[in-house]
């Protein structure tokens, strides 16, 4: 019912900067939560960030202070800037939608895009 496509991952040296972004389609307007999460070979997949309909973003602690997510209503885009990145932050970064079901006030679906790699080199 809602299709993510993520964009914009790449090559960066550290200290450099991305910005991705995941265009939203389908029932975009049923969507509550939108987020980034990550997931890095070996390790857990983890919340990134994610920001709710009235604009308040979250953020993991590692990445307080260098990425901020953001969305775009109009384009239906969720964007990640991402600046100072470190090797750490190497991973598949794949974007997230909580969207209300048809005909429910509170249930809830999540949605998964593909993913998109963002490697950071030494």
């Amino acid at each position: 019912q809602v299709q993510l496509r993520e964009s914009g991952g790449g090559l960066v040296q550290a200290g450099g900067s991305l910005r991705l972004s995941c265009a939203a389609s389908g029932r975009v307007a049923s969507i509550k939560i939108m987020g980034w999460y990550r997931q890095a070979p070996g390790k857990q997949r983890e919340l990134v960030a994610s920001v709710t309909n009235d604009g308040t973003p979250t953020y993991v602690d590692a990445v307080k202070g260098r990425f901020t997510i953001s969305r775009d209503y109009v384009r239906n885009i969720l964007h990640l800037q991402m600046n100072s990145l470190k090797p750490d932050d190497t991973a598949v970064y794949i974007c997230n939608s909580v969207v209300r079901r048809e005909w429910s006030i509170t249930a809830t679906d999540d949605y998964w895009g593909q993913g998109t790699q963002v490697t950071v080199s030494s």
